[in-house]
């Protein structure tokens, strides 16, 4: 991207991340901390099959965690995948997502594990699978446009799983994942209703106002343990009012320097996003 237009493009990616370091990541927890938000704190970077990079990724997650706890921030992390092994090594993966959740847990932090594009699907369930044996302050990310989710969602629940759960923003073939929008949504009902009917914490991650008064429906005939999770600078208007309401809701922040990949899956999702993209160049 020609360093204008990465210029331009990064005045609007800064609704949605942090900014490009820790201190960064740390000043955004300390405001959402402010306004009765928890925090998610993910650093981007992705696919990354370079073992020296994924060696310092997982480095700075460990770092992360400290600063979490030293800084007394409200909230935890938010690890993908590919980022730390697993586009090398499965067995990579598993040993690197333990070091980080062993850190975690040593000061009193649940990890989320993300879910990513459907190459990594299965290693990355089967691996929380085994996480799950001997960990319990660990959660994965399960996505709605995926068939495969509903098999794994109740296969993951009889385990304990605790599961956030994700309409899906990577681009996927028919063969694996439904595309109608109105499909995904009635999937993501389905999925939500039997998490509200067990006993195991999970959260809901969706901007999607008809969602959204699902889950508050379901909360009303349930007595379920969850929480609403939003991404940084998405819904802003919706976050109190789900506070005021007496709900649990956490922010999710990511920051550093590979922010361009994110971003695009943000401008896709909301053609808002798009037009200020237009306007900040134009205006």
């Amino acid at each position: 991207m020609p360093r204008l237009a990465e210029r331009l493009f990064y005045r609007i990616a800064k609704r949605w991340i942090a900014g490009y370091t820790i201190e960064d990541a740390v000043k955004a927890a300390h405001d959402a901390n402010n306004r009765n938000l928890s925090v998610i704190l993910n650093r981007l970077g992705e696919h990354t099959p370079d073992r020296k990079l994924i060696q310092e990724y997982t480095e700075e997650y460990l770092r992360l965690i400290d600063v979490i706890h030293a800084e007394k921030i409200q909230g935890t992390i938010s690890v993908k995948p590919s980022q730390v092994g697993l586009a090398l090594d499965a067995p990579l993966f598993k040993n690197l997502i333990l070091r980080i959740l062993d850190r975690a847990e040593d000061e009193g932090l649940f990890l989320w594990i993300d879910m990513e594009n459907s190459p990594y699907t299965d290693a990355t369930v089967e691996t929380y699978r085994e996480l799950l044996q001997s960990h319990k302050s660990v959660g994965m990310c399960l996505q709605a446009n995926m068939k495969r989710t509903e098999n794994d969602l109740k296969d993951l629940l009889g385990r304990g799983g605790k599961l956030r759960l994700v309409k899906g923003a990577y681009p996927e073939t028919s063969g694996v994942a439904f595309k109608r929008r109105s499909e995904v949504d009635a999937n993501y009902v389905q999925l939500m209703t039997i998490l509200f009917q067990q006993d195991n914490f999970f959260a809901i991650g969706t901007h999607d106002d008809k969602l959204i008064n699902t889950a508050k429906q379901l909360s009303r005939d349930h007595k379920a343990d969850f929480e609403f999770q939003l991404l940084k600078g998405i819904r802003d208007d919706l976050k109190p009012d789900l506070i005021k309401d007496g709900f649990r809701v956490s922010e999710y922040i990511p920051y550093g320097p590979e922010w361009y990949n994110y971003s695009k899956r943000r401008l896709r999702e909301r053609k808002r996003n798009i037009l200020l993209f237009v306007r900040s160049v134009t205006g």
